[in-house]
């Protein structure tokens, strides 16, 4: 039977945030601040005959949570709410809080609990050496993921330390 063979070592760093990132508008200003700027100067490149941003998005997703409370309240009832967009997870979150069958059957008023709010986004990006790795931001860490040298980390944390939400 064939052995497997190493053919390449990958590494993972994350950093955990100081404190989480305060909402989904600064979260997103973020993200669209590394697509816009490029800080770890990444290049296109072709893939698949596509030709690719230097920095894409590669998957996010956001969940809002809303809490029921009865009328001293107390919480009787959540839910949790996944969407691809923080627009689309917005618009659901409207429409769940103003639904009001929905409200009489968990027996409590509708309450967006934003502080619990989860948010996701996942960059691919391609370095100057031709390496494709991801960096991955959460409200409470950023992942640099897949990559091989040491100067694609550097050149995230020196950014992310120059970031404020991401201390």
């Amino acid at each position: 039977m064939a052995d497997f063979i190493e053919t390449s070592n990958t590494k993972t760093a994350t950093r955990k945030l100081a404190s989480p990132i305060a909402d989904a508008a600064t979260f997103q200003s973020i993200i669209q601040s590394v697509i816009d700027n490029n800080p770890f100067g990444c290049t296109e490149y072709i893939q698949n005959n596509a030709t690719h941003s230097g920095v894409e998005i590669n998957r996010e997703s956001y969940t809002a949570k809303i809490v029921f409370e009865d009328n001293a309240a107390e919480k009787v009832g959540s839910l949790s709410i996944k969407c691809p967009t923080v627009s689309s997870m917005d618009s659901a979150t409207g429409a769940i809080v103003a639904d009001a069958d929905l409200a009489v059957a968990v027996g409590g008023d509708p309450a967006r609990d934003a502080e619990n709010d989860t948010y996701s986004c996942q960059l691919k990006c391609h370095d100057t050496n031709t390496e494709i790795y991801y960096v991955t931001f959460s409200r409470e860490t950023v992942r640099v993921s897949s990559y091989q040298d040491d100067a694609i980390l550097a050149k995230v944390e020196t950014w992310a330390d120059t970031v404020t939400a991401l201390a």
